[in-house]
């Protein structure tokens, strides 16, 4: 099967809901920025860095020079940073949440129909 970085990046984003996360990548980096969301600042760069490497031309290993281990970068960085980008997403959410309910106090409910 040949592997081009167009397929490589449909894989990518098609990772447990990857697109669907978009708005709030892009919500947190802007609250990070403002310096209202505490993160370290390596845990947003090296995994939009990792992105913005799959998705440009150049690459350590060139797919036209090593076929297959042209690839294989791509897909090794892929597989290390959509992850640590989703877990930092899922972390934002959480605290956006806390945040929203700031000075509310959660007990134990029951559902009623």
């Amino acid at each position: 099967m040949k592997y081009s970085k167009l397929n490589l990046a449909k894989e990518a984003i098609s990772h447990k809901g990857f697109v669907k996360k978009i708005p709030d990548i892009f919500r947190m980096v802007k609250l990070w920025r403002k310096g209202e969301y505490p993160m370290r600042s390596i845990d947003i760069i090296l995994p939009l860095l990792g992105i913005l490497y799959v998705i440009s031309p150049i690459d350590l290993l060139p797919e036209f020079a090593v076929p297959v281990l042209g690839v294989m970068d791509d897909l090794a960085v892929l597989s290390l940073t959509i992850p640590k980008l989703i877990k930092e997403v899922d972390k934002f959410l959480l605290w956006e949440a806390e945040q929203r309910l700031s000075g509310t106090k959660i007990i134990d409910a029951e559902i009623v129909k």
